[in-house]
């Protein structure tokens, strides 16, 4: 059951997917359209799943769902799984690796490999003041405080 994504609560479970580049407009459209429709149909052992998305500096597709309404499943998280991963089938984008980090360069989103983030924490090109994404956030009311941060408050701050 698709609803807004700003009225589900904020105990909400939340998956973050992070592109490795910017989608078009028309990509943005099409992605839409096709959240729109993964949500609608999105069940668990045949219950609805009270759900909406976000897709925010058009590279992070943020889903959640209202798991006090009816929890995720296996099966149910498995087939979200392979949405996303037909996603980046469509779109030739990667969604799924965890190992890259995504950070702000004035109004720029950059997106690098952790190794590439590490090398450039020694070299001083970021700081703890640089904005960063922390995709390891689970909920509503973390994804509000805790997901664009300066590196400092973040899992990032261990390379600084």
């Amino acid at each position: 059951m698709l609803v807004d994504f700003n009225t589900l609560p904020e105990e909400s479970r939340v998956w973050i997917y992070q592109a490795n580049r910017s989608f078009t407009e028309k990509e943005l459209s099409e992605i839409e359209t096709k959240l729109n429709g993964f949500i609608e149909a999105w069940t668990a052992h045949g219950k609805d799943l009270q759900s909406g998305f976000k897709i925010i500096y058009k590279r992070f597709i943020v889903i959640a769902l209202n798991q006090n309404l009816n929890a995720a499943t296996g099966c149910s998280i498995d087939a979200s799984v392979h949405f996303i991963q037909q996603l980046e089938k469509d779109y030739n984008v990667d969604l799924m690796d965890k190992m890259n980090v995504s950070y702000k360069q004035g109004d720029y989103i950059a997106y690098k490999s952790l190794v590439d983030f590490k090398k450039m924490a020694k070299q001083k090109a970021i700081s703890k003041k640089t904005i960063v994404f922390n995709n390891l956030v689970t909920n509503i009311a973390e994804f509000k405080e805790n997901w664009e941060v300066p590196a400092s408050e973040s899992w990032h701050s261990r390379f600084l």
